[in-house]
């Protein structure tokens, strides 16, 4: 008998003879973190058995042909190492882009050989305080929730700040992106105009939250384009969730992987990424679809 049955033998005949002395199965099972369904079956077993039935059963062996070949592996590692993605995105990305079918529980199983199955600490925080439930809206168009992104760029020991304008559709996830220079109502204001240029469907509700960018001089020129405005509530950022919830993605596919080096490079670099995320990028809420192929099913249907 090895060392380790050992241990099985007098750790669960301690658990059985504690559970004696005091004779309370339920407070010996709540100590020691077991059910009592496990108790009761280790208690039938060494009563009908004897001790060699409290020895752990040994796990079902690895088959390493039914494993993920190892091309595939670097690939599913490189995107959780580099992009957080979570299995049944990882697995969207492989099909959409590399032609590979591996299932979710594939790529759980490769994150798991490789001890990457957590999130990084901050991450899994940022998962728990982001998880409430996001509604959607069906028909595109009747809300557009518009947000503002901080960026700040270094280039020669210098900080160079920038502001991304993001507006997103509530029922697509279509988005339009620019950036500018200042943080204004101005430019807030050339921003619905060039979100209303590019949309291919028309805009009944824009939500904001209550920044100054946002206020009278804008507010009156969404209204008078015969769109309503309204604003969330204050301390409230959830409720344009999905706006809120599009920056974090941009900050860990694009910006941590972006090297600034001008604003015509950054305005290039932009309008690729915003193309990628609105006609290629798998969406969760769309089961790996892209916002316009979400798009053009709500239209045929």
């Amino acid at each position: 008998m090895n060392a380790q049955a050992k241990r099985d033998i007098a750790r669960k005949k301690r658990i059985l003879a504690h559970a004696a002395a005091i004779g309370n199965v339920s407070k010996t099972c709540r100590y020691f973190g077991i059910s009592r369904e496990i108790f009761y079956r280790w208690k039938r077993a060494y009563e009908a058995e004897g001790e060699s039935a409290l020895i752990n059963s040994k796990p079902c062996p690895q088959n390493p042909t039914q494993r993920v070949p190892k091309p595939i592996e670097e690939k599913v590692l490189y995107l959780r190492r580099t992009y957080h993605f979570g299995p049944l995105r990882i697995s969207w990305y492989l099909e959409r882009y590399h032609q590979m079918k591996v299932s979710s529980g594939g790529v759980r199983g490769v994150l798991i050989r490789a001890g990457m199955q957590r999130l990084p600490q901050n991450e899994r925080k940022r998962s728990i305080a982001s998880s409430f439930i996001l509604y959607s809206k069906q028909v595109p168009g009747h809300h557009l929730q518009v947000d503002v992104k901080f960026l700040k760029f270094q280039k020669e020991n210098k900080t160079i700040r920038r502001f991304q304008y993001t507006a997103i559709d509530d029922a697509t996830r279509i988005r339009v992106i620019k950036v500018y220079l200042k943080h204004t109502q101005k430019n807030a204001i050339a921003f619905i105009d060039h979100v209303l240029e590019k949309l291919p469907f028309r805009v009944k509700m824009v939500r904001t939250d209550n920044g100054h960018e946002f206020q009278a001089l804008f507010h009156w020129h969404v209204e008078d384009l015969g769109i309503r405005h309204v604003y969330i509530k204050k301390g409230t950022p959830r409720l344009n969730g999905k706006v809120e919830r599009s920056h974090r993605i941009d900050q860990e596919e694009f910006y941590q992987l972006l090297t600034y080096k001008d604003d015509v490079d950054l305005e290039k670099k932009m309008n690729t990424w915003e193309n990628f995320y609105n006609f290629d990028r798998p969406h969760s809420a769309h089961s790996g679809k892209a916002p316009y192929e979400a798009l053009k099913e709500k239209l045929e249907a």
